[in-house]
């Protein structure tokens, strides 16, 4: 879910992150117009709309529940291995 910017209350599936830039792409948010020329796989040309990265702060995971949280990390007590968790509910995100 994105917290801040245009596409405020957004939500979409996570596409790419690039963890140099921390940026995101989400699905379907932060849509900007870009005009291309024709090629071989856009004949036509024209203006496309397509995703513009987000910086990673401005975005929080939703949980289980359907709400954004802040994500934590705890080792789990069955497996040993460090697992991410809802700072707002306390269950594990998978």
């Amino acid at each position: 879910m994105v917290i801040a910017g245009d596409s405020k209350g957004q939500q979409g599936r996570v596409l790419k992150v690039d963890t140099d830039k921390e940026k995101v792409l989400v699905e379907g948010v932060n849509m900007v117009s870009r005009h291309s020329r024709p090629t071989s796989k856009n004949p036509k040309g024209g203006i496309i709309e397509k995703e513009a990265p987000i910086h990673a702060s401005n975005l929080k995971v939703i949980d289980g529940s359907g709400k954004p949280t802040r994500v934590g990390r705890k080792t789990d007590e069955k497996t040993n291995k460090a697992v991410r968790y809802s700072k707002k509910t306390g269950e594990v995100i998978k």
